[in-house]
């Protein structure tokens, strides 16, 4: 009967060994992960810092836009061979952009490459090799077209509106 008892011990302390242990893991990688993101913060304040003093308004002509390959877009090779190389196979916004009399390949902004329109001149601030704003300069700026809504979109916004409820946006 005693033996019982000392088996039955065992396994619970056992059991929260095993449980310490996996905690401890858990609180390893969190505070790597937390020393890591700070460090990677801190470089993109600082990169962030470095455009912002030298941007410069471009006037500029776009002849295209499109999401390509780092390695397809005509970037010059001295800026692929600085990328780091897991990025060179990920789809990038290239803009295709006559300034003055040059034609040039540049980056552009995630945030605006959908309101960038084509074949107009607009006025753009420009970082080296990349475009952080756009506005343009003649005529009416047109309106990104929406995205068809898919299936479950489309069903919410019937369940909705048969419910007499707001639209989520």
């Amino acid at each position: 009967m005693m033996n019982t008892n000392v088996y039955a011990f065992l396994a619970i302390s056992t059991g929260l060994i095993v449980a310490l242990v996996i905690l401890a893991v858990i609180v390893a990688v969190i505070a790597v992960l937390y020393f890591l993101g700070k460090k990677a913060q801190k470089k993109q304040e600082e990169q962030q810092a470095f455009m912002e003093a030298n941007k410069q308004t471009v006037s500029m002509l776009i002849i295209d836009k499109k999401r390509m390959k780092l390695k397809d877009s005509g970037l010059p090779q001295a800026v692929i061979d600085q990328t780091p190389k897991l990025l060179r196979g990920s789809k990038l916004p290239i803009v295709k952009a006559k300034v003055g009399p040059q034609i040039l390949c540049l980056i552009s902004d995630e945030k605006i490459f959908d309101s960038i329109p084509l074949k107009r001149e607009v006025k753009a601030t420009v970082s080296g090799i990349y475009i952080t704003s756009v506005k343009g300069l003649h005529g009416k700026a047109e309106a990104a077209p929406q995205k068809k809504k898919g299936f479950f979109k489309r069903a919410l916004e019937a369940a909705q509106e048969k419910a007499g409820a707001k639209p989520l946006k």
